[in-house]
């Protein structure tokens, strides 16, 4: 019994042996022996055709966007500082962060006993002046009636002399009263001498009068100046930002308080390379005042806003090669603030002769794939004009004007490979399976014109499926 057991298990598993060799056998002759259409025998190979999505290239003007980066800046800016060292004893409620406020608007006020005491010190030595002054003025007007008195009695004295004289020269007179005339006009000149002096004096009282008045109505001026340091005011219309300041707080002369900034006037700080530069510029180096547009990315969409080129900077940040650029925001400056960073859209000039193919298409050997009259590729070289963002700018050559080109790239496709594009005729019903349907890089290999696995050919016979097709590239 033993024998035949192990008898029939031998029979079993050498008839399974040959079972399975008769089939690896049939397997290896089907692929050997079958074509794409559905394996018959006696028929040549078909080659595998790629779908790729194709695109018509035509050369067109373009006019390039730069793609660069900047952030917002503040042109007019305003620091609040402390105009004078004491306690805050007045705060508004503008003066926080973000607060608007508006021309001449007290923000804050400084303790003003100090210098409302000094005013007033300063307002009594200015009266003290103009008191002295008024004296001055009046004894000037005294000196000069005591001169004039002086003057008519010398003439007075003078005529007396002549009368004497006369007189001696008719024998009538004595010398002696000649004599006491003289001296008396002569004593009468020197009053007058004395009077001139003293009138000179007053009126040298009346400018170091004037001078004090002079000096004490400066002192008052910057007295008044101090009183009105102790108010701090807004010098326009703006946002708040930067507080500091806290009702009650002491502060120091000079301390910064809060800043205002102006919300329309603000530009962006746009850094270039030489050659982005240079692309903008005219010939003498100065920049034409192109519109361009500012973009502020963020978790709920985008923010929009223009400005306009106004100005290159005078030198070049440490560090770095380029250029920076200052452009005047014109449209949306409500909606930027001052240390954005943003992505700016610049318009170059226009290029003609040129087309936008998304980059996929450019191989690194700054070629295109072009499809020929029966389908295969082929790599035509292509001048690289511009980059921006996911597309590229190329001139078109003549031999590619009209050309259909492959839109992406990938490593399935090459110089002489057939492909058919990828683009859908029509979208497929609700019960009809999806045929060929594309791997994911979007080429996907075809099994022939008879379209799906087990689908009729043209002459009614049923095609088998892929496995066991032979079929290779072209």
């Amino acid at each position: 019994m033993r024998f035949l057991s192990r008898g029939l298990i031998g029979l079993f598993l050498g008839f399974m042996t040959l079972a399975l060799l008769m089939l690896a056998a049939g397997a290896l002759w089907r692929a050997a022996s079958a074509d794409d259409d559905g394996g018959r025998p006696g028929r040549g190979a078909r080659e595998q055709v790629y779908t790729a999505r194709l695109m018509t290239l035509a050369g067109d003007t373009v006019t390039p966007v730069m793609q660069v980066y900047g952030q917002v800046a503040s042109r007019r800016e305003l620091e609040l500082r402390a105009g004078a060292a004491g306690r805050i004893v007045m705060l508004d409620d503008a003066l926080q962060e973000g607060g608007r406020v508006t021309q001449g608007q007290l923000l804050a006020q400084i303790d003003p006993s100090s210098a409302s005491a000094a005013l007033e010190s300063r307002q009594a030595e200015r009266d003290d002046a103009e008191g002295v002054l008024t004296d001055a003025r009046r004894a000037v007007s005294i000196a000069q009636e005591d001169l004039a008195a002086a003057q008519r009695q010398a003439e007075l004295r003078e005529g007396a002399v002549a009368r004497q004289t006369d007189l001696a020269a008719r024998g009538l007179g004595t010398g002696a009263d000649r004599e006491t005339a003289e001296l008396a006009a002569s004593t009468a000149e020197q009053a007058v001498i004395t009077r001139r002096a003293a009138l000179a004096d007053a009126e040298s009282a009346v400018t170091t009068a004037g001078n004090a008045l002079r000096r004490a109505e400066i002192a008052l001026s910057e007295a008044r100046n101090d009183l009105e340091d102790t108010e701090i005011r807004a010098g326009f219309d703006g946002r708040v930002t930067e507080v500091t300041a806290v009702e009650g707080g002491l502060v120091s002369l000079n301390e910064q308080l809060a800043s205002i900034i102006d919300p329309a006037a603000l530009e962006v700080e746009i850094p270039l390379s030489l050659d982005q530069f240079a692309r903008l510029a005219d010939d003498d180096g100065a920049l034409p005042p192109l519109v361009i547009d500012l973009v502020l990315d963020g978790s709920a969409g985008e923010l929009m806003a223009a400005a306009q080129l106004d100005r290159a900077a005078a030198s070049v940040i440490e560090g770095s090669a380029g250029r920076v650029v200052y452009a005047r925001v014109t449209e949306g400056a409500e909606t930027l603030r001052p240390g954005d960073f943003l992505s700016v859209r610049i318009p170059e000039p226009p290029l003609d002769g040129v087309a936008v193919v998304p980059a996929a298409a450019l191989g690194s050997d700054g070629t295109l794939l072009a499809v020929g009259d029966d389908g295969r590729l082929s790599a035509v070289p292509v001048d690289l004009r511009r980059r921006q963002g996911d597309d590229v700018v190329i001139s078109v050559p003549a031999e590619l004007e009209g050309a259909r080109i492959v839109a992406e790239r990938s490593a399935q496709l090459g110089v002489g490979i057939r492909v058919e594009d990828s683009t859908p005729a029509a979208a497929p019903g609700p019960d009809a399976a999806a045929p060929n349907s594309p791997a994911p890089n979007g080429n996907a290999p075809r099994t022939g014109p008879g379209g799906a696995d087990g689908a009729p050919r043209p002459d009614g016979t049923a095609q088998r499926g892929p496995r066991g097709q032979g079929a290779g590239r072209g």
